[in-house]
């Protein structure tokens, strides 16, 4: 994971080379970690559009979710990113869950005829 991390931090190096916060956190990088300078060295460059994260939801535990990034050309600094889980996982189950606790009906205020 660090590999890949370090090869995207190194595309936005490309797309932004005379950003200077970005030129100085590469530059504390180097000269705090080893590791670092060692991946940035090999020059890898990589921009994720698919691939897999896991992340720690504190109420589900662990969700393994797919993306896919999706960029627009008329402006390169953005994109859409969609995440589902693989059907009849357990990650899968868990988003259902999710999905359950977070669309409870609207009630109405009483006498307003509003929702509240």
């Amino acid at each position: 994971m660090a590999d890949g991390l370090v090869a995207t931090l190194r595309a936005e190096a490309g797309r932004y080379p005379t950003d200077k916060r970005l030129t100085d956190l590469i530059g504390e990088l180097a000269t705090r970690s080893p590791d670092f300078r060692s991946r940035w060295a090999s020059h890898e460059v990589y921009r994720h559009s698919t691939g897999a994260k896991t992340l720690h939801h504190p109420f589900v535990g662990e969700l393994t979710l797919t993306f896919e990034a999706l960029t627009f050309p008329a402006d390169d600094g953005l994109a859409l990113v969609a995440y589902d889980a693989e059907p009849a996982s357990r990650s899968a189950d868990a988003l259902r869950l999710l999905m359950a606790l977070t669309s409870a009906p609207v009630g109405l205020d009483e006498g307003s005829g509003r929702e509240g």
